[in-house]
């Protein structure tokens, strides 16, 4: 899987990746980088997902988010089934270039979560001593009429 693009710069020295101008992703050994997808307008988290090159390029180019499905091996636009589609507001990079935060504008039903809810982190984890497996609570409403979508 290719890691280039004309977008993205060589990684340079450790200064000129974490204080520098030029955008050099990096990305895993499986030609992958995280993203974190945000609400641009309340700073919600929605959901977190991969990158591969190409996915990242036509994400710059196009102003649309796609992503990598790891388990279907295979290039998807956000929303192309569900409706729940993403608009790029700001791309944010770690001063290790090696994760992105991607501020959206939600679109179709201000989901986007492909099970209903708004966003995929809709369940809290308790902290504290326990005795056994944990009960996950459901901390968000799902969405009107939102079942079970591919992303």
């Amino acid at each position: 899987m290719s890691t280039t693009s004309p977008l993205f710069g060589p990684r340079g020295t450790e200064a000129e990746i974490e204080e520098g101008t030029v955008f050099a992703p990096k990305f895993d050994a499986d030609g992958l980088i995280p993203v974190v997808a945000t609400d641009a307008n309340t700073g919600d988290v929605l959901m977190f997902a991969w990158m591969n090159a190409e996915a990242l390029e036509k994400t710059i180019r196009t102003g649309d988010v796609w992503y990598w499905s790891r388990s279907r091996k295979a290039l998807w636009r956000k929303g192309e089934t569900s409706g729940q589609t993403q608009s790029v507001r700001d791309i944010r990079i770690d001063c290790d270039q090696d994760a992105l935060v991607i501020k959206v504008e939600v679109g179709g039903d201000g989901g986007a979560c492909h099970v209903g809810y708004r966003s995929c982190f809709f369940r809290s984890v308790p902290v504290g001593p326990a005795d056994g497996p944990l009960t996950l609570r459901i901390e968000d409403a799902k969405l009107p009429g939102n079942g079970h979508k591919h992303p």
